[in-house]
């Protein structure tokens, strides 16, 4: 039954596609299993995928038939483990607390050993199975290094959940048994696959599992805890009670069935309804964890069977997991030994006066650790997890010394807090990249996950001046994000806030859809805000189809852009703004002449200081106005000059009386671009720089 189920499933995927519901934690949970878009996509796109995978579901099937189940005999499976964890340096890096959380329910689920185990119906205490599978963390890598079985990667891809993230990283699947936490598992709490499905595509073998349904603790919770129960027993080979579909309820699943004896017939339920019954059944197991209740709490004698029978058979290689040479080379037999110093933090970049979180992640057997933090308080620490205050603006090192009586281990970063200042850099603000020769600098920071081409200075091309900034883009890098983060503005004054910027970028093909991003941030970084993106098939293209490297020849293949839906909840002190790039194979593209122009609260702010001439609106359309301030009687010169610094017109040349004055700018029908506003009194001049849209 199930083969011609899957078989007329599949061939719906390819001509329809079946998507996802999102996971609601008070009414159970989703999965994905055996992830009907991606498996459509792959059985598509790889001649013979389906003949294999009913060979290999035929084959699995004879093996389970024959299976000799000897629990009896007190024998357990260990298998391997490692967590992926996919992350951004959101709330999705999870601690290590928190896998370890995860495994030690992961093991009382299969070994019959959870607290509330007894608390299920008793009609079906006699049937809580015991299946004898331990799940240990690796603490061999695949080269044999020491692990703790837990790996994390700085990627976008976490957003996604789906099989790209799975490539990033993935040990190999006869050692061990891999899980990816990201930020999103494709919409669902989890997804994985049958091993009939992975015998023939190993790339896929694993388990994806959103961070919020993974352990108990963190970010967490004891209702989403058993997902990952839950897709192991997809992963060795277990169906959902219901049957082979991810959609509980409907009534033509009682047509279904999962391949076990000792599972009541059932349409399926996300509702913890413990006196349900449907498809004639006297009472639904509703609390099995192959439900999608958030009540489950056990697996049948007949699941736990039929999982060891895919445990020991060679369909996705799932029986050379537990042999001794396996847990040898995986190291999970061994006694814990000190053999990494590392940790991590909350976040990298911050205000004066905030606080960053450290953890200390080294293993094994941690007895004894000394945290040096030099420019934050404390500047020492014996914690585990010691929280830092950090109040003068600069970069500053961490170090880790920890020790297990015998050995000492150290780690230390050169470069890792960047504390910026609160409030910081006033308005109006401008950035051309004249002064800078390199990136990261006094207001930039950078992010290059991928460790390749990312934004940097460059003389190649400008708008203005001899800079800009460029990031150079090719074929490699698709679906790389690089990002480059400012310094904090005080915007807390303003009334307005907007910000204008000029950049260039050519695809190589009319395919190229790179995106260029602007956020905001209104808490010195800790969350961004999209307000801008400029997409590589539509406004963000200005030079059309380059095949060699782009250059921007001149003006016309620049353009310019205004963001001004910044909401006055921005109008902080520590307000900053972040640029993301995300590559779709395309071309270079180039960032040049940023301005932030907060409009102010009253002229007196606006001239504060030694400012005495201004610029308003900046950047302008139609009209605009030289606001100036004199504190005694002087004859006022005010000329309009372009960028190169030749006069485009005098617009005042006379007497003006002490005190604020105001003298509107021959902006109307003026080409795009940056100009310059000379003021000359007296002996004094000054030059205010602003952009005409």
């Amino acid at each position: 039954m199930r083969s011609r189920y899957v078989h007329s499933l599949v061939a719906l995927l390819l001509t329809t596609g079946i998507h996802a519901q999102q996971s609601d934690p008070g009414e159970g949970f989703t999965c994905l299993a055996n992830h009907p878009e991606e498996l459509a996509r792959h059985l598509a796109n790889t001649p013979g995928a389906w003949e294999a995978a009913q060979q290999a579901e035929a084959d699995l099937d004879a093996h389970t038939a024959s299976f000799v189940d000897q629990r009896g005999g007190g024998s357990t499976y260990v298998i391997p483990v490692v967590f992926h964890i996919i992350h951004m340096n959101g709330s999705e890096n999870i601690s290590d607390a928190q896998i370890y959380d995860a495994v030690r329910i992961l093991n009382e689920d299969f070994n019959r050993l959870s607290p509330d185990w007894q608390n299920v119906r008793p009609e079906f205490l006699p049937i809580v199975a015991n299946v004898g599978i331990e799940f240990r963390l690796a603490k061999r890598d695949p080269q044999g290094n020491c692990t703790n079985g837990i790996t994390r990667t700085l990627n976008p891809l976490t957003y996604s959940g789906d099989f790209d993230m799975t490539q990033l990283i993935q040990w190999p699947r006869n050692r061990y048994m891999n899980v990816w936490v990201g930020a999103s598992a494709n919409g669902a709490a989890g997804y994985t696959y049958y091993p009939m499905w992975l015998n023939s595509w190993p790339e896929a073998d694993g388990i994806v599992v959103q961070h919020t349904y993974l352990g108990s603790i963190g970010t967490g919770h004891p209702s989403r805890s058993r997902v990952l129960t839950h897709e192991v027993g997809h992963w060795i080979n277990l169906p959902h009670c219901w049957g082979n579909s991810n959609e509980p309820g409907l009534e033509s699943n009682c047509n279904m069935d999962d391949g076990v004896a000792d599972t009541p017939l059932t349409k399926g339920w996300t509702s913890c309804w413990l006196g349900a019954n449907s498809c004639g059944s006297p009472l639904d197991n509703v609390e099995n964890f192959m439900e999608y209740a958030y009540c489950s709490r056990m697996f049948t004698e007949g699941q736990g069977t039929r999982m060891l029978a895919s445990l020991t058979s060679n369909i996705a290689q799932r029986n050379q997991l537990w042999q001794p040479s396996t847990l040898q080379q995986t190291g999970v037999e061994e006694e814990p030994i000190l053999c990494a110093a590392q940790f991590g933090w909350s976040r990298s970049e911050l205000c004066d006066g905030m606080s960053v979180q450290f953890t200390d992640q080294s293993y094994h057997g941690v007895t004894q650790r000394l945290w040096t933090f030099p420019g934050g308080t404390p500047a020492t620490s014996t914690d585990a997890n010691p929280l830092v205050t950090y109040t003068t603006p600069g970069t500053y090192p961490v170090s880790l010394e920890v020790s297990d009586g015998t050995s000492i281990l150290t780690n230390s970063t050169s470069e890792l807090i960047t504390v910026w200042n609160d409030p910081g850099a006033g308005f109006p603000w401008s950035e051309g990249f004249e002064a800078l020769t390199t990136i990261p600098g006094p207001s930039w920071v950078l992010s290059n996950p991928d460790g390749d081409n990312t934004f940097a200075i460059t003389n190649a091309a400008s708008f203005s001046g001899g800079r800009s900034l460029r990031l150079e883009n090719n074929s490699s890098m698709v679906g790389r994000v690089d990002e480059l983060r400012s310094g904090t503005f005080d915007m807390s004054a303003a009334s307005n806030v907007v910000v204008t910027f000029r950049y260039a970028f050519a695809q190589r093909n009319s395919n190229n859809d790179d995106r260029l991003r602007m956020y905001v941030s209104n808490n010195c970084g800790a969350t961004w805000s999209l307000r801008k993106q400029l997409r590589g098939t539509t406004d963000l293209n200005t030079a059309g189809i380059v095949s060699g490297s782009f250059v921007p020849s001149g003006p016309e293949q620049w353009a310019i852009t205004s963001v001004n839906n910044i909401s006055a909840l921005y109008h902080t002190s520590n307000f900053r703004i972040k640029f993301e790039f995300e590559s779709a194979g395309g071309n270079n593209v180039y960032i040049d002449d940023i301005n932030i122009n907060g409009q102010p609260v009253s002229v007196d702010e606006l001239l504060g200081g030694n400012n005495s001439l201004a610029v308003v609106p900046n950047p302008a359309t139609d009209a605009a106005q030289a606001i100036f301030q004199l504190e005694q009687a002087h004859n006022v010169r005010l000329e309009l000059l372009d960028v190169l610094g030749r006069s485009v017109a005098v617009f005042h040349d006379g007497q003006r009386a002490a005190g604020i004055h105001r003298v509107d700018i021959p902006v109307e029908g003026l080409r795009s671009g940056v100009y310059l506003v000379r003021m000359q009194y007296g002996v004094n001049t000054q030059v205010q720089r602003f952009v005409v849209e």
